[in-house]
């Protein structure tokens, strides 16, 4: 079956030649979706056509219509909106369609196109426990992961675990002097919760004996040098803080000399950092679990900070970096607008930068990806901005592939989170919150009550995931959210549970129908509204899921399957099916909602959500 974009365009070039003898064949057609209050499923765009046809756009409008209705049977009926041409399409290509094409299970999925993509997310650090923000993080990068893959792209997904520096020695040096030996089996606490404790405990008793030291003589004398004798305990704390933990705290001596310990090897000091963290890879494989997301690989900062530093060798040979006079090696990036940007210091020792080099390497070691997208928050941009110049003037083979999925952060209606003070919303207990909302929400519906207490909670727990996931894959990945969960598991909003529901529905319909014969759904030949809404909608659906992978945006699934929940709620109310006017109806019917029921479970799967097959 020829695609209608494919067809239409041939028709208007055969018009454009056969009513003005214009040769269109360097002609590009702009063709667009035809805005729901007008009839039609396409637009034809006149405007740039008068040029050929030396007529004014309306015209052209009406003559290339009488032209396509009568030369391509795919073209039903037109009308013409000043320079927009409207295309109705034929009821029989669309009867064909469903029948033969849309039907099939793994419809809108694309072949393998043998491109290999890796996708990070996650990336979280191992002082603390996932929260609403690597949520976000987490939806977004596995979301987009199984868009490519429906794309036809061999897809690895990784994290890379910042699993060194201060912030962790800071948990384990608070366990060291507070925790008496307990651990999470002891404690009663999922073990990277557990951890995580131990991060805000040393930040209160940080601030405790940082309010001691505030009563001192010493303290005082800098506060007037400093800050003037008017300023206020919170405004000192906010610009002396880090001036105290490096010059006299006793606890920040304590924790740089961990750091320093374990970056020298001490055996007891990476066996409690070993011990520390493996409680919290615990924890995380659970949380991941939970929110169905798996990794191919997963990359350890402690592993891989000094990778880069042969990358940079080379490319200081091949003159793209240049070093100073104190050692450290620069490249200048001035004039891609950006700055000079330090690859390593002067004593040899690497960064951030550094590391990321590395990694993309190492990356393409392990997978031979070409392309390489990367889960990173908006206050990243420049980093990566930078990495990626960086890369393409090394001349690394896969650096035309790479892009940051950028996003905005997420807030909860209280506002935002701060994790060493302990208010931020861990992603364990925000899968608790939607699950509760979706059991309280279930206690006014009676639908499942035939069912087990079991079957029952596990209906609630697909349903409250599905809030969750949709209520922050729906948003825009650029755009700062706030995650509402109560508002998330509206059945009549714009909801994961929403969409859940219209695919339980043409289950239900099924159900019913019992071993139905579609053989006489071909004999269907006069459209109803409402199906040719959700037929088109369905037609739709490939060139969506490669327009929504080609900018790795899964907002555009979820949004795509809400509207088609709608409509099939539209289409539920306007027709009968199990009592169909006739047989051909009837059969044609039930195929829809079959061939939408499949679509909806397709893309929500993209989305990392789970169908009940009741609610």
């Amino acid at each position: 079956m020829t695609a209608l974009p494919e067809l239409i365009e041939t028709g208007v070039r055969s018009g454009l030649q056969a009513l003005y003898g214009a040769d269109a064949s360097g002609q590009e057609i702009t063709l667009q979706s035809t805005r729901k209050e007008f009839a039609g499923e396409y637009t034809v765009v006149t405007f740039p056509l008068t040029r050929l046809a030396r007529k004014k756009p309306e015209e052209i409008g009406n003559e290339l219509g009488d032209y396509l209705k009568r030369e391509v049977a795919e073209i039903k009926d037109y009308n013409v909106i000043k320079g927009f041409l409207n295309l109705e399409i034929n009821d029989a290509y669309y009867v064909d369609f469903l029948i033969g094409t849309a039907g099939q299970e793994d419809y809108g999925q694309a072949p393998a196109n043998g491109e290999k993509v890796v996708v990070e997310f996650a990336s979280p650090n191992t002082n603390k426990p996932l929260h609403l923000g690597h949520v976000r993080n987490i939806l977004l990068g596995w979301s987009t992961s199984q868009l490519l893959r429906a794309a036809g792209y061999d897809v690895r997904t990784v994290e890379i675990v910042n699993d060194r520096g201060i912030a962790i020695c800071k948990s384990m040096l608070a366990w060291e002097r507070f925790g008496e030996g307990a651990t999470p089996a002891s404690a009663g606490v999922k073990a990277d919760h557990f951890v995580g404790n131990y991060y805000v405990l040393f930040e209160t008793k940080f601030q405790e004996e940082y309010r001691e030291w505030q009563a001192t003589a010493e303290a005082r004398k800098i506060l007037e040098a400093e800050n003037g004798k008017d300023l206020e305990e919170k405004a000192f704390w906010k610009t002396y803080k880090n001036k105290y933990f490096n010059q006299f705290s006793s606890l920040g001596t304590a924790a740089k000399e961990m750091l320093l310990r374990w970056e020298e090897g001490d055996p007891d000091t990476v066996g409690l950092w070993n011990r520390m963290n493996g409680w919290v890879y615990e924890g995380f494989e659970e949380t991941y679990t939970r929110l169905g997301v798996t990794f191919d690989k997963h990359y350890y900062e402690s592993q891989t900070y000094l990778l880069g530093k042969d990358m940079v060798d080379t490319a200081l040979d091949k003159g793209v970096f240049y070093r100073k006079e104190d050692g450290s090696v620069f490249v200048d990036l001035t004039d891609a607008k950006l700055d000079q940007k330090a690859i390593l210091r002067a004593d040899g020792t690497s960064l951030y930068i550094t590391q990321d080099l590395g990694t993309a390497r190492l990356r393409y070691d392990d997978f031979g990806a070409t392309r390489m997208v990367y889960t990173v928050g908006d206050e990243q941009n420049y980093h990566f901005q930078v990495l990626f110049e960086i890369l393409k003037r090394m001349g690394e083979p896969y650096a035309d592939g790479l892009f940051h999925l950028s996003y905005g952060m997420v807030d909860l209606p209280t506002g935002k989170m701060k994790s060493r003070e302990g208010t931020v919303v861990d992603a364990d207990d925000l899968m608790d919150e939607v699950i509760q909302e979706a059991y309280q929400s279930s206690l006014e519906r009676e639908s499942t009550s035939e069912l087990s207490e079991e079957e029952r909670r596990e209906i609630i727990r697909k349903i409250g995931m599905a809030a969750l996931k949709f209520q922050i894959i729906k948003v825009g990945p650029q755009k700062r959210m706030t995650f509402d969960p109560k508002e998330s598991v509206d059945l009549q909003g714009q909801t994961g549970p929403y969409v859940q529901n219209a695919f339980v529905r043409t289950r239900a319909v099924w159900r019913k129908a019992g071993d139905a014969d579609l053989s006489a759904a071909a004999e269907y030949d006069s459209l109803e509204p409402a199906e040719r809404e959700l037929i088109s909608q369905l037609y739709a659906y490939p060139s969506l899921l490669r327009d929504a992978a080609a900018g790795y945006d899964p907002s555009l699934v979820a949004m795509f399957c809400y509207e088609l929940a709608k409509n099939l709620h539209k289409f539920w109310h306007d027709v009968s099916i199990l009592n169909a006017e006739t047989p051909a109806a009837k059969a044609f019917r039930l195929s829809l909602c079959r061939a939408v029921g499949n679509v909806l479970e397709s893309g929500m799967n993209i989305l990392g959500i789970e169908m009940p097959e009741r609610m």
